[in-house]
């Protein structure tokens, strides 16, 4: 003969069983919103750190550019082979006229 449980007994166990399972159901999902939680925090921490070291190599960059431009110009001037062959001038003679020089004259 079969062993027949009593309905109260039944009650309680499929209770307890659950009661386990949705308990299961919010541990899992509380461990799952954790580790996503962290990824984010560790994706943030990255992203701030690689915007920091982004505004540094930028002006990094600004000052190298400046050094540049001013180191260009100096050794331009110094070395252009044509500024070096001008020649100095002697006499200069200024124009003292009202006309601009692409007005139509007679001569």
């Amino acid at each position: 003969m079969p062993h027949r449980l009593s309905l109260g007994r039944m009650v309680n166990q499929s209770t307890m069983l659950l009661m386990v399972s949705i308990g299961s159901l919010i541990l899992l999902l509380a461990l799952l919103i954790l580790f996503h939680q962290n990824a984010n925090a560790t994706k943030g921490y990255q992203l701030r750190t690689l915007e920091r070291e982004r505004s540094l190599l930028l002006l990094d960059e600004e000052v190298l550019k400046m050094q540049i431009a001013q180191a260009q110009a100096l050794m331009q001037l110094e070395g252009d082979k044509i500024i070096q062959a001008m020649i100095p001038v002697g006499k200069a003679q200024y124009t003292n006229q009202d006309t601009t020089v692409a007005s139509t004259q007679e001569l």
